[in-house]
């Protein structure tokens, strides 16, 4: 790689890590409000909503079209977040 090249992609790696931390952000933002919808929830069997969980999926990949990302991204972001999100639920639900 050329050193004109390289400094590039440094610099583009740069942008990449901030962009990161502010995803960190949302992603502590998202987990104070799931905190609070497992505070609602009064069965462990109201934790996986399949209905919800397909309902996502589609406006996921209908946004991610018009803003013209590729949907199979989006998709395997979002099924990885709320599978992760699933199982902080079950690990941390506190009912009967």
């Amino acid at each position: 790689m050329s050193p004109i090249n390289k400094k590039k992609l440094d610099l583009l790696r740069v942008k990449l890590d901030k962009l990161d931390n502010e995803l960190l952000k949302l992603i502590k933002k998202r987990s104070n409000l799931v905190n609070k919808v497992l505070k609602v929830k009064n069965h462990k069997k109201e934790i996986i909503d399949q209905k919800r969980i397909k309902f996502i999926l589609k406006k996921i990949k209908k946004k991610s079209l018009q803003l013209n990302i590729d949907p199979k991204i989006t998709n395997r972001i979002w099924k990885s977040m709320i599978w992760s999100f699933i199982d902080y639920e079950k690990r941390n639900f506190k009912k009967n």
